[in-house]
């Protein structure tokens, strides 16, 4: 299958985003024909007061990915703003798409509410899921990774390729298929949503120490005061981190031992430590090999491999809508 999918480049990675996105992709880059693209015109649909420098966050976004398993042999990485028939689509998908499908967008309403600290009411965040489906159906993408939350967006994409197609009177787009995440969404070290907005990260360029000093201060179980006092293992944060990182033979060891009250809170986040560090020391050791250069070639190929599909797209929209239109007059 082709998979499309993109990130936007607003910072360090987490360990939220290495087991919420990254691990999927690496297993779905095994056998399929993946494009990932950083995702620099969304970042400017939320931050665009922040004046971010964009080009350098791309490019560290990207030895992030290859440092965590992405093989730019195997997948076409590219910057979504390099290829400007992104933005072509987007604008001919926005004369097709009613307003009202926009706003009555579920994700669209949640982060109106939870960004009220930003000014967001611009054309640009409300029409983000038009230029999400130009990324997605310029490349006839098969299927979509996406989490549960992004399912109305990727539904908006399936509607507007209908539309585009009963309008124009030619098939050209692929309807994308979703390809649920599993979900491993992994709670901030206190026990909100992992975000750098919060402070709570792990990031995978963190060290051993800086890892041990954000977790030594991780919540736990509240009602265990002493070593020796039973715990509630489905209480404690640092637990949410073991069942995501640790073996499951050791996971089960913990969760007994702590029930009996066999094993004190600093043991079990050394442990956890362990169990961090085994999957970020590799991480930052290949991300320590990979120098500017070496991502900028990358990503220059990768931006004229996704031009050249995405200008054959385009060939054939142009036609339907103007050469089909112009005829039909």
């Amino acid at each position: 299958m082709r998979i499309v999918s993109g990130m936007r480049p607003t910072g360090k990675l987490h360990l939220g985003h290495y087991l919420g996105v990254l691990k999927n992709w690496t297993e779905l880059q095994q056998k399929n024909d993946c494009l990932f693209f950083v995702a620099d015109w969304h970042a400017l649909s939320t931050s665009y007061e922040e004046k971010l420098n964009l080009k350098a966050l791309g490019r560290d976004l990207v030895k992030e990915w290859i440092a965590a398993g992405i093989d730019p042999q195997r997948c076409t990485l590219f910057v979504q703003s390099a290829v400007k028939e992104h933005s072509e689509l987007y604008l001919l998908l926005n004369m097709i798409t009613p307003l009202g499908w926009l706003e009555r967008n579920p994700t669209y309403k949640d982060q109106l509410e939870q960004m009220r600290h930003k000014e967001i009411h611009t054309a640009g965040f409300l029409t983000y899921p038009v230029l999400q489906a130009a990324d997605i159906v310029i490349y006839n993408a098969d299927a979509v990774p996406i989490g549960e939350d992004q399912r109305p967006h990727l539904e908006i994409a399936r509607e507007i390729v209908r539309r585009f197609h009963h309008l124009f009177g030619c098939e050209i787009f692929t309807e994308p298929k979703e390809i649920l995440a599993p979900d491993s969404r992994l709670p901030g070290l206190d026990g909100r949503k992992m975000s750098k907005s919060y402070n709570n990260a792990i990031y995978l360029s963190d060290t051993p120490e800086e890892v041990w000093q954000k977790l030594r201060g991780a919540k736990t179980d509240p009602q265990r005061v002493r070593r020796n006092d039973p715990g509630d293992p489905d209480v404690c944060l640092v637990f949410d981190y073991h069942k995501a990182l640790t073996d499951d033979v050791t996971v089960q060891k913990i969760n007994a031992d702590c029930r009996a009250g066999s094993i004190g809170c600093v043991e079990c986040k050394k442990i956890c430590a362990a169990s961090i560090e085994r999957v970020l020391e590799p991480i930052r050791e290949r991300r320590a090999e990979l120098d500017d250069e070496t991502i900028d070639e990358i990503v220059r190929n990768g931006n004229i491999s996704a031009k050249k599909e995405a200008a054959k797209t385009m060939e054939r929209v142009n036609r339907a809508v103007f050469e089909i239109a112009c005829e039909t007059e």
